[in-house]
């Protein structure tokens, strides 16, 4: 649904978010050097390597301020850790002394913090938690992770269901980026500025006491920084582009430690590769995104039985192959086992769109009318669209396949997913649901002209398809996620027999066993992995 946060960041040390900085997710396949090399879950070199001397720690506790008295016992401490266990309980000490007590938990973790992940796939207990509050905090942990060659993960938001995105267990620290929350506008209310651990249901009600908006989630509880990392598809994306697309610049702390900015005048590659190319860069601590010219819009919900899918798939296809060619339109449709809900948005104010804009859906008869039309701003629609997402804690998985549009196809593997799907519900207790999401050229045409991004989104119109399945008994985990496995396989299969299947897959709506950087093309990769190795010399 483009709200996944691939929450994640991923880098080396040689070390990984999607996501990491997630929230959205760091796909082991998503690692542009080997598995071993990635922020999340990251590793410098092994512990059996020999650290440092004694006067080589001297030097470094000086650099990152920590106090002369401390330095001492710190260093004899290092002077007996035989153990990667030693080790690591040194750097978490070591980050302990810097920043504070406040700010890095070492004994009787707080397990608020430990379980703050949107799914239990991917809650595990670290060995620390590091809470910074600015670039300067993360530098400084990064740089004691850099030096002590341990293993960590970061999390910005959680909202990824894909195992160790953005948590870590005991053989690691886990940078907890929450505290980094900060959302501001500027004086001409151009560019807001948001920090990785704001969620963007703080993010737009802030937003809406200056009356501007930007590019971002459609799902409140959703981080920043995975989402616009992995791309971040939204309601008004055929017209403005991704998220991605319209971040101003990106300040990050790189894998020894510096402090960087990368924009159009300054480092522009990596800006670039920041636009989709996903967590393998750095951890990003603050987003510069220019605002667009749309505060209040135009919308309205629907709400159809199932028995009218077929239906509904239709009138969404009649949207996308002619009334999505007004890019203020956008139409979404979510397909749950036991009914279906249509937003649709027109990103003017206006007293409604353009009569054929909507008319396919006009046309049927819903349930219900959830929203009726009227002006409203994203915030209301965000919290209209999350209302009946549950809140207790569950497993979760989402997994990504795109097509050209083929409404007999589309209304073919539909039978087939919801044949399988209320089976597993009946069998496992597991809840899943069908979404198509339209991309138009106008999306990508916006990306284009906005400086490019690095998804290499194929031209012309497609769909993206995705599923969120939930479900509590980990016993059933192969059976929850073996739905959607068979459904694009399925899928797949059959675009291919008629000619319109695409090989890309959306970042943030990956699952654990996808590998969507390779859908972006050999010459794309090529060229992410040589800016990761710039960013990343060693």
């Amino acid at each position: 649904m483009g709200s996944h946060n691939i929450n994640t960041f991923i880098f080396t040390l040689p070390v990984s978010e999607p996501g990491c900085q997630s929230g959205p997710i760091c796909h082991n396949e998503d690692y542009l050097f080997d598995h071993t090399s990635l922020l999340c879950n990251c590793t410098q070199h092994g512990s059996s390597r020999h650290i440092s001397t004694s006067g080589r720690f001297h030097t470094f506790a000086k650099d990152i301020q920590v106090p002369e008295t401390q330095i001492k016992s710190l260093s004899t401490n290092l002077a007996s850790a035989r153990t990667s266990t030693a080790i690591l309980a040194l750097a978490c000490l070591t980050a302990q002394v810097v920043l504070g007590g406040s700010q890095v938990d070492t004994t009787s973790l707080d397990q608020a913090v430990v379980e703050d992940n949107w799914s239990q796939t991917c809650v595990a207990q670290p060995y620390c938690i590091v809470q910074p509050r600015n670039a300067k905090d993360v530098s400084v942990v990064i740089r004691i992770i850099d030096f002590f060659k341990v293993k960590f993960a970061v999390r910005s938001g959680g909202h990824s269901p894909n195992p160790g995105f953005s948590s870590i267990g005991s053989q690691g620290i886990l940078i907890d980026l929450q505290r980094l929350d900060a959302v501001s506008v500027s004086a001409d209310k151009k560019v807001a500025t948001l920090s990785p651990g704001a969620r963007w249901g703080d993010v737009f009600s802030a937003l809406d006491a200056h009356q501007t908006s930007v590019i971002g989630g459609r799902i409140p509880g959703v981080g920043v920084g995975g989402l616009i990392l992995g791309g971040g598809l939204f309601h008004t994306s055929g017209r403005f582009g991704l998220a991605a697309d319209n971040v101003k610049s990106f300040e990050l702390v790189k894998s020894n430690g510096d402090i960087i900015k990368a924009s159009a005048n300054q480092n522009a590659d990596l800006l670039w590769a920041l636009k989709g190319g996903g967590p393998n860069f750095g951890i990003v601590t603050k987003f510069e995104l220019y605002t667009v010219p749309t505060y209040l819009v135009w919308g309205s919900i629907l709400v159809f039985g199932v028995d009218q899918a077929n239906e509904v798939l239709a009138a969404f296809d009649q949207w996308q192959n002619h009334g999505s060619d007004d890019i203020k339109s956008t139409a979404a449709m979510v397909i749950t086992l036991d009914v279906i809900t249509v937003f649709l948005t027109y990103s003017d104010p206006v007293p409604a769109p353009p009569p054929a804009v909507f008319a396919p859906f006009n046309a049927i008869t819903p349930l219900a009318v959830a929203l009726p039309p009227m002006n409203v701003t994203f915030k209301a629609i965000n919290q209209l669209a999350s209302a009946g997402t549950p809140d207790t804690p569950a497993r979760h998985d989402y997994r990504a396949f795109s097509s050209r549009i083929d409404t007999a196809l589309t209304q073919e593997i539909y039978a087939f997913w919801r044949e399988r799907a209320v089976a597993a519900r009946d069998s496992f207790g597991v809840n899943q649901i069908f979404v198509v999401q339209h991309i138009g050229e106008g999306l990508r045409q916006a990306g284009i002209s906005k400086g490019g991004n690095a998804l290499n989104i194929p031209p012309g119109r497609q769909q993206w398809w995705t599923t969120l399945i939930d479900w509590t008994n980990p016993e059933f985990d192969a059976q929850a996620r073996q739905v959607s496995i068979d459904t694009t396989t399925r899928w797949s299969q059959r675009a291919k027999e008629r000619g319109v299947d695409l090989p890309f897959l959306y970042l943030n709506d990956a699952s654990r066993d996808q590998n969507p950087l390779a859908s972006y093309g050999a010459q794309n990769l090529a060229k992410l992995k040589a800016i990761a190795a710039k960013y990343y010399p060693k």
